[in-house]
This record gives structure tokens, sequence and C-alpha cells, in this order.
């Protein structure tokens, strides 16, 4: 009776793992495709935060690259996965400051109507990956983790729509830079939380 308990149970974490594989497969393709098209949309269109919102589907692609790689693996591997989701959402962060100051020496007026639809396109894109990812968020720190950056998306694509109705009233820069900035503080403060869960997880890890 205790080897068919152990049996079932094997096989009940054979299912969860073949189930968060499906689930990061499919985001994984949903986020690379986005990231493709608003990044080409943020350069036609000259838009800070159309490009801050594509840096983050890449991010999101590569988070769960990494999250695939360590599905199957021990607690410390994916909590070492973790913290290099929450570097790379730092880096991006960064970058996308060093963006908005740039666009301060180098003014544009981004194209309202280009950010408006794409950002759209992305909110219904980052819906369906909560909903799809809303079942394993509890599963293990590697699960939070990517579920934690999906849902901060659908607030990145909500503080884009805002900024191209805020563009094409005022003819202004002002509210695609100050989106821009603002996602990339979604993204650091974001990045400290992945990493302190992170590290608390592996810290937790007993040594051989």
């Amino acid at each position: 009776m205790s080897q068919d308990c152990c049996q079932d149970a094997a096989c009940e974490i054979a299912r969860l793992r073949e189930r968060q594989r499906t689930t990061l497969l499919i985001v994984l393709l949903i986020n690379a495709s986005m990231f493709l098209l608003e990044a080409g949309a943020g350069l036609v269109s000259d838009s800070t935060a159309l490009l801050a919102d594509s840096l983050d589907m890449l991010g999101d692609a590569l988070v769960y690259g990494f999250s695939l790689f360590v599905v199957a693996r021990s607690v410390g591997w994916k909590a070492l996965a973790a913290l290099s989701k929450g570097l790379v959402m730092a880096a991006f962060g960064l970058f996308v400051f060093g963006r908005a100051v740039f666009r301060l020496w180098h003014p544009v007026v981004p194209d309202a109507a280009i950010i408006g639809a794409i950002g759209a396109l992305a909110l219904l894109a980052n819906l369906c990956c909560v909903l799809l990812l809303w079942r394993h968020r509890a599963d293990d720190v590697n699960m939070r983790s990517v579920w934690l950056c999906s849902r901060n998306d659908i607030i990145a694509n909500g503080a884009v729509l805002l900024a191209a109705a805020a563009v094409a009233a005022s003819g202004s820069q002002w509210p695609d830079l100050v989106v821009g900035i603002g996602i990339a503080v979604l993204f650091l403060r974001s990045a400290l939380h992945v990493i302190a869960d992170a590290r608390a997880t592996y810290a937790a890890q007993p040594r051989l």
C-alpha cells in the first residue's frame, strides 16, 4: 500500500511537471512573438514606452525559457533560475532609464495610433498568459516568479494604453517618457522581489 502511495505521488509530480512545461511553452511562444511585433512597432512609432514593453516581452520569453530548463530540476536549480530572471528584469529596467534619458536630449513625439493599437494587442496577449499561469502560481518558487512577471505585464500594458491616449491629446512626448520610466521602476521593484525570494529559497536548501 505504501509503495502504491509512493508511485501515485511520483505520477502526480510527473503530471504536474508536464502541465508546467506545456503552459510555459505556450506563454514563451506568445511573448517571443509579441516582442518582435512590439519592438518593430516601437522603432517605427518612436515610442519609449512601447519599446520598454517589448523588452518586457523579451524578458518574459527568456524567463519562460529558464523555467522550462529547470521545471523538472531541484529547488536549488529553480531558485538559481529565479535569481537569473530577477537580474534580467533589473537589466531591462536600467536600459529603459537610459532610453528615457536619450529621448530627453533628442525629443520626438511618438505615433499615438501605433502605440494604442499594439498596446491593446499586447494587453490581450498578456491576459491570455496570466490565465494560463494562474493555476501554477503557487506550485514552487520558479512558477511563482513566472506568474509575478506576467501579472506585472498587465499593469505595464495598461500604462502604455494611457500613454497613447495622453500623447494623442497633448501632442507631447512626455506621457510616453513617463510611462517608459514607470515600467522601468516596475521592472526594478519586481526584480528585487524575485531576487530576494530566490535567495531565501536557495539559502534554505540543505548543503552536502
